[in-house]
């Protein structure tokens, strides 16, 4: 019965607008980890926003300074309701990503809740501000249905994900007692589908680096030595061409997992990874082959040139597109020459080679 009722009370506090009112205060905080001059706004959310909303739930809460200045604070809150139960341990960014006030479109502000038919546009909403008031929202129905949660709960937020997550490592090794808990149990990370509510039973970590070929100082000039230098460029090239196959398969044998095991992929069997609308079109031949579209996500792992990195942004956009200035030097009149227009041809007519197009350098 409490079960039904804790259902019906997020239920009732979604649709009298309370989520849209929480969430929408949470918003119209900047805390843009990004950007420097956003220092107080970090602090503001935790100690002014999140800090109070758990106090109101029973918790107590305090902020931390983070062990690497000038990065964000970190809160800890933790509700115990008695010291034999099981402890769970969740966490919660409260940072965003910038704003970028000029990108968003006609009616939509990054810093004020917006509703279009049943959609909530704002920053932080899918990443991580709307998870975590929900998860605020579903121990409150909780407990104003049988008046306590049968279970301790500790809580993390940090304010500096965005940023790479500086100081999180040393906090929470200087913390261990703090911290300690019987389970993790977090909300930050997709659905496989928009309408399918998806628990991980696991996470993944990602290894992010720049590959550079330095060869010598300063530029020189492409006429007098192309051809006699070598280029940096087409060394880079080829040490991609190493590491992934022509469709990114993963070459190198230590990169490649050993856990797609047959009873893992009898679990993703049923699964069909979907953006949802407006997603772009999964590429199926795309990957290691043999596998399908949702192996190769979930029970797999990826190698790939990712966009260009803007300040201390800790997200790496997987590029919709690239361009390359090349020169084909000292062209001889009895070789063909690259097409100005057109797509490139390898001579064998490769798909992968006639997706790549040749235009006059803007």
């Amino acid at each position: 019965m409490s079960r039904a009722s804790a259902i019906s009370n997020a239920e009732q506090y979604f649709d009298e607008g309370g989520f849209f009112a929480d969430l929408a205060r949470r918003v119209a905080i900047p805390t843009e980890s990004q950007n420097p001059a956003r220092g107080a706004e970090l602090e503001r959310y935790l100690a002014g926003e999140i800090g109070p909303s758990f106090a109101k739930l029973g918790f107590t809460w305090k902020t931390y300074p983070n062990p690497k200045p000038p990065y964000g604070p970190f809160l800890v809150a933790e509700r115990i309701e008695d010291p034999k139960l099981v402890t769970v341990f969740t966490y919660g960014h409260g940072d965003v990503i910038r704003g970028q006030e000029g990108s968003w479109r006609a009616g939509l502000d990054p810093w004020k809740l917006t509703r279009e038919g049943d959609r909530l546009y704002g920053r932080g909403t899918a990443d991580n501000k709307g998870q975590h008031s929900i998860n605020l929202a579903a121990i409150s129905a909780a407990l104003a249905a049988r008046g306590k949660l049968g279970f301790n709960v500790k809580v993390l937020y940090e304010t500096g994900e965005e940023t790479g997550s500086p100081g999180l490592r040393e906090f929470c090794g200087a913390n261990k007692n703090l911290l300690k808990a019987d389970v993790l149990i977090a909300s930050d990370g997709p659905r496989v589908a928009p309408s399918r509510p998806t628990i991980f039973l696991g996470t993944r970590g990602a290894f992010n680096l720049d590959l550079v070929v330095d060869l010598r100082a300063g530029g020189h000039h492409s006429g007098n030595w192309g051809g006699l230098l070598a280029n940096p460029g087409i060394i880079l090239a080829q040490a991609l061409a190493t590491i992934t196959g022509a469709k990114g398969e993963i070459r190198i044998p230590e990169w490649r997992p050993n856990t797609l095991t047959a009873v893992v992929r009898e679990t993703l069997a049923g699964l069909e990874i979907d953006g949802g609308e407006g997603a772009p079109e999964i590429d199926r031949d795309w990957g290691e082959p043999g596998l399908t579209p949702t192996e190769r996500v979930i029970g797999w792992s990826s190698f790939g040139q990712a966009g260009e990195r803007h300040s201390a942004a800790r997200e790496l956009p997987l590029p919709a597109a690239l361009r390359g200035r090349h020169r084909s030097q000292r062209h001889h009149p009895g070789a063909a020459a690259p097409p100005h227009q057109g797509r490139l041809s390898d001579g064998e007519g490769h798909a992968l080679t006639r997706r790549v197009l040749c235009r006059d350098p803007a």
